[in-house]
């Protein structure tokens, strides 16, 4: 995985269910994930592996949805020589998923 985030990035996205009464579109994405068409946008996070956010395989917005997705899976993916990269701090700001182009489509 290219620019993996840091401990301290990851301490700050609120738990598993923590923003579980938060509509959806008002949920923070605390990062994004991307590789070629498909794109994980982030809004909590168990401290350990799993993540729940938005994603966008193939960049198949039709069928794009909310679930989790396991961190350890995204920084295992390669073809070829590309990998997962995710959005470095000074590129990606936290913001609503309804001001996310990716999600609000």
């Amino acid at each position: 995985m290219w620019n993996t985030p840091s401990k301290k990035r990851l301490d700050r996205i609120p738990r598993l269910y923590d923003t579980e009464s938060i509509p959806v579109e008002d949920k923070l994405i605390h990062l994004h994930f991307f590789m070629c068409g498909c794109h994980w946008y982030i809004a909590e996070y168990d401290g350990d592996d799993l993540f729940f956010g938005y994603a966008v395989l193939n960049g198949d917005y039709y069928n794009a949805e909310w679930g989790y997705v396991s961190f350890s899976e995204l920084k295992a993916v390669k073809v070829g020589w590309l990998e997962v990269d995710c959005e470095t701090e000074d590129a990606w700001r936290v913001r609503p998923a309804r001001e996310v182009e990716g999600i609000s489509q």
